[in-house]
């Protein structure tokens, strides 16, 4: 097991579910089927390995329901925790918790089905928090797929609508008076016109659905 450090002060917390049929990317199973969407889901989970492994930040990646012994997230470059409690804000801020207590100074969250996401994009987003307060990346749907922040504030994890078209605008609001970095807009892949844009993907239903 690799030991937690804070020697860089900087900290990324991955959350991601336990990829199962029929419990993953379930707005996308419904125009494509569960197992088409586990494929999905699993092709994305990679790519957020891919971007996440060399980055050069302490690494820690939340489970939904159970920590596996051995899968794709490899312990030399990941560390593995569950997540805990009742809604995703309160699991956020559970996490964001930790990382704070553990020493770390400068903590950023992402999900793992953002295919547009890159490992350059997350080095921006860690160098945006060297002057800033907070950093977010918006979502076309509302929502958004990153969140950073240098000290825990709790109100941006509570009383929202999660999934909902007002997360945005609502965390917005939580931190007015804050310095914010806000990031470029990117496209979450959760419906089945999330993933036109993507040839790599749209094969992806197509091999399933052969089968």
């Amino acid at each position: 097991m690799r030991k937690e450090s804070s020697t860089s002060g900087e900290l990324l917390l991955i959350f991601t579910r336990n990829p199962e049929l029929g419990k993953v990317k379930k707005r996308l199973a419904a125009g494509i089927g569960d197992m088409a969407a586990l494929k999905i889901y699993k092709h994305l989970l990679q790519h957020t390995v891919e971007i996440t492994k060399n980055l050069q930040v302490e690494k820690w990646v939340y489970y939904s329901d159970e920590i596996p012994e051995k899968d794709i997230w490899e312990k030399k470059s990941f560390s593995k925790k569950l997540q805990q409690g009742k809604d995703l804000g309160e699991r956020m801020e559970n996490a964001f918790r930790s990382g704070f207590d553990a020493g770390f100074s400068s903590i950023i969250i992402i999900g793992s089905d953002l295919y547009d996401l890159s490992e350059e994009d997350l080095k921006k987003a860690f160098l945006a928090l060297k002057d800033s307060e907070a950093v977010i990346g918006p979502a076309t749907d509302g929502g958004y797929y990153l969140l950073g922040m240098k000290s825990l504030t709790s109100q941006v994890f509570k009383n929202k609508t999660w999934g909902g078209n007002l997360v945005l605008e609502a965390t917005l609001k939580d931190l007015k008076g804050y310095k914010i970095t806000q990031l470029e807009a990117r496209n979450d892949i959760d419906r089945l016109e999330d993933m036109r844009p993507h040839r790599e993907l749209m094969r992806i239903i197509e091999k399933t659905e052969e089968l």
